[in-house]
């Protein structure tokens, strides 16, 4: 079937510059799809033209049978499932890889001399190259998950309709040169139908992973712009914010009270001290 190496180590530089649905989406498409191909599918279908017989001895009837029962077989239909769902991860790969060395070089000329002039600064990459999935970068990681969720669907509707998702022991056939409905019958078609089942199932929570992790980002994105809102609604900038009105706490009137309190005996003692010098006065005069 070939080696995954090249395609395994590719799609696990990917890890690092996704989100945690987008790891775990990995870990599914390596282990249960890749090794699971790889290590027992093959196995189990081998050749399996050679195990596949018609009731007749009319030359070329069997193989013109085969060839319309399964104008693909089902091994070299989940390679290609494999390949055309994991080409959009690469673009995505490619772009933020175009990125990382883009900044990187921005860095070294910050560091430069006169580098400290530069307006422009890194702003999806930190100085050990994690990658912020924001702005260009999240439209590239979103559209790639959008492709991702057709690519998966197409596949999923094509298989069912190329030869379904039960492997049948017997096929009638028709087709020239068959000199009549002959009756062909597959090997181990419990065996075949239990891989077929698996992975369907597998396909489906990979494309249950992308609509997952589309609704994941976009709902951080706008958790992200609400926060944004709000705190520039709050900051300093804003002068209204600045001018509402403040009701006093229950000890700052208290306080108040108290000095008006203080300042009434005042003024009533120091009348009291007025009169009294007047009436001496007067008295004196006498």
């Amino acid at each position: 079937m070939g080696d995954w190496g090249f395609l395994s180590t590719l799609l696990d530089k990917v890890q690092s510059h996704s989100t945690v649905i987008g790891k775990i989406w990995m870990s599914v498409l390596f282990l249960f799809r890749i090794m699971v191909l790889g290590a027992g599918a093959e196995s189990v279908w081998g050749d399996e033209q050679s195990g596949f017989t018609c009731n007749t001895q009319q030359p070329g009837c069997e193989n013109v049978c085969y060839d319309w029962t399964f104008p693909i077989s089902h091994i070299r239909f989940w390679v290609l499932q494999i390949i055309f769902v994991s080409t959009p991860t690469l673009i995505y790969l490619g772009h933020a890889m175009h990125v990382i060395s883009q900044e990187n070089k921005l860095r070294e000329k910050m560091l430069s001399p006169g580098g400290s002039q530069l307006v422009k600064v890194p702003k999806y990459t930190n100085e050990k190259g994690k990658v912020k999935i924001k702005g260009n970068l999240l439209g590239s990681y979103l559209t790639q998950l959008f492709f991702k969720i057709l690519i998966e669907a197409a596949f999923i509707v094509g298989q069912y309709y190329l030869y379904g998702f039960v492997m049948v022991p017997m096929f009638p056939c028709s087709r020239k040169p068959c000199p009549f409905t002959v009756e062909c019958y597959m090997s181990r078609p419990t065996e075949k139908t239990i891989f077929i089942i698996f992975m369907l199932v597998v396909a489906c929570i990979s494309l249950f992973l992308n609509v997952i992790e589309v609704f994941y980002l976009l709902c951080t994105r706008v958790k992200c712009g609400s926060r944004a809102n709000k705190s520039k609604i709050n900051s300093a900038e804003n002068p209204a914010s600045l001018s509402a009105p403040r009701w006093p706490t229950t000890e700052e009137v208290l306080k108040q009270n108290k000095l008006n309190m203080d300042l009434e005996s005042s003024q009533s003692m120091g009348g009291s001290l007025d009169g009294a010098k007047e009436e001496k006065r007067l008295l004196s005069g006498h």
